[in-house]
């Protein structure tokens, strides 16, 4: 088995076996806390590749998904014991070619461990329903069924974990799928389709081609035998996911951008909520969707919240993720760095206040990769740019407010809604909290990353488009549900007709 740590040519996975990209083209996968370091080189993919996978795939459908369910699962259970094994390695590895600090690969190594358990254990509960039917000698209930091959397309900043939570439902149910994951991180996704080749998935149920979006992403979305879609990534081009499923009416799943906030009261553990935006903010180097970019305090406890925090965020250790003591890694990639600095030139140029960081990290060993410093803007308002726009990096936005509605109407005044976070010891504010912030997840006395599994992960407005991730809602996306009848009336009955009157 190839590692990060031996550079080689890596392959497709089609139909069972490792190929090549039909063109022979390949692109870099590179160390984004060290560029001259090469992680390996990967298969440039185009429709002809994708074409492959899609034949595969709909090729192993009917003997997949007549498959039991609880067949299934047994695989699953070998896929999640191949990944603790390995754990380490995987985590290592991850940390070279994403940059996220160890501790935060192992947690993602950990999450799609948890996701592969969980569904794992719904091969004996993808529970239907029966209930009495309104007619004699009658039966009734209804049943999941699967739908077919599943186009699934998935982003660099959890490249383990979050593959698992598209991979595994849909296996479960029963479907067939090509996957295309992020270009900046191949390599976990080639380590985690090596567990599942070795625990013994039959051939053609995944496929994987490598490559860019419009390359290899493009034409799994056009391919008249993909019959759902799964997509995590910017709004932007969620929307374009969702324009090219519409003419043939696919099944689409899209998990999107999020601008997300912690709000402190004047009631708050201003320790606690110091640690919790701190983690919110630079966790992944703020590259999350749940990533908290704002932070909007009571003006009460204001003035000593923001002191701490830009002192704490100053303290931050910056470097390469396998070293020890590293807090916040690099950007994944040049282009995102540029974004964060653009992104910093708006929030001068808006008149916020920086407090904290502002410039690109290019000394020392910092010098090959792409580091920026935590930032820390203050005295921001509501309807600057930076606080209204995802930003993707560790760049946090302080925002003062006077009164518990208008920390909601600050919360809610976004085109986003993935997550928010709520310190404080009042339990009226907490529940009023949960109840009117326009968010998919919301969290009391913890920052806006750190969702579980076993719970649905999504949002609304421009962050999805109404399915969910994890738990058993998953489930919903990658089955339909199918309503059965038997009649053992030996005569024809009319339902809402022949009530029996």
């Amino acid at each position: 088995m190839a590692t990060s740590f031996d550079p080689r040519t890596f392959k497709n996975f089609i139909n069972g076996d490792w190929v090549s990209a039909r063109s022979g083209k390949t692109f870099e996968n590179r160390n984004p806390a060290n560029r001259h370091e090469l992680v390996g080189h990967f298969p440039a993919s185009d429709a002809s590749d994708v074409d492959a996978a899609v034949d595969a795939a709909k090729a192993a459908y009917d003997k997949w998904r007549l498959t039991p369910a609880p067949r299934r699962a047994e695989i699953l259970y070998r896929v999640a014991q191949h990944l603790i094994a390995r754990k380490e390695d995987f985590a290592r590895a991850m940390t070279q070619e994403m940059g996220k600090v160890l501790d935060e690969t192992r947690g993602d190594v950990q999450e799609a461990i948890d996701m592969t358990y969980l569904m794992a254990g719904e091969g004996r509960r993808q529970f239907g329903v029966t209930t009495p039917s309104e007619l004699p000698s009658k039966f009734a209930m209804a049943v999941r069924a699967p739908i077919g091959v599943a186009g699934l397309i998935t982003p660099w900043n959890f490249p383990m974990a979050i593959p698992s939570w598209k991979i595994m439902p849909a296996l479960i149910c029963g479907n067939t799928m090509v996957l295309k994951p992020a270009e900046d991180t191949p390599l976990s996704t080639y380590h985690l389709t090596y567990a599942m080749q070795e625990a013994g998935l039959p051939p053609g149920v995944l496929n994987v081609v490598f490559g860019d979006g419009p390359g290899a992403g493009a034409p799994i979305l056009r391919h008249r035998d993909v019959h759902l879609v799964s997509f995590t990534g910017s709004t932007e081009v969620g929307r374009l996911v969702s324009e090219a499923c519409a003419p043939k009416f696919k099944k689409c799943h899209l998990e999107m951008g999020g601008k997300n906030i912690i709000v402190v009261m004047d009631d708050a553990n201003l320790d606690l909520a110091i640690e919790g935006a701190l983690w919110g903010a630079f966790g992944t180097t703020g590259q999350r969707c749940t990533a908290a970019s704002r932070i909007a305090v009571h003006k009460k406890v204001y003035g000593a919240f923001a002191e701490k925090f830009v002192e704490r965020a100053k303290a931050l250790k910056v470097g390469d993720g396998l070293i020890t003591g590293t807090q916040m890694g690099p950007c994944i990639n040049e282009q995102q760095l540029g974004t964060v600095m653009k992104y910093v030139e708006i929030g001068v140029k808006e008149g916020a206040k920086l407090a904290a960081g502002g410039h690109r990290l290019e000394k020392g060993a910092l010098a090959y990769g792409w580091f920026h410093e935590p930032t820390v803007f203050t005295d921001c308002d509501p309807k600057m740019r930076i606080c209204q726009e995802e930003i993707f990096g560790p760049v946090a936005s302080l925002i003062p407010f006077g009164s518990f509605d208008e920390a909601i109407a600050i919360a809610n005044g976004v085109n986003y809604g993935l997550s928010a976070s709520v310190y404080t010891h009042d339990v009226n504010h907490s529940f009023r909290a949960l109840r009117d912030l326009q968010t998919g997840i919301v969290y009391i006395n913890a920052p806006t990353i750190g969702a579980e599994v076993h719970l649905p992960f999504g949002g609304i407005k421009n962050t999805g488009n109404g399915h969910r991730e994890s738990g058993t809602a998953a489930l919903d996306f990658y089955s339909d549900w199918k309503t059965l009848y038997i009649d053992y009336s030996d005569k024809l009955q009319r339902a809402q007709i022949d009530t029996g009157e």
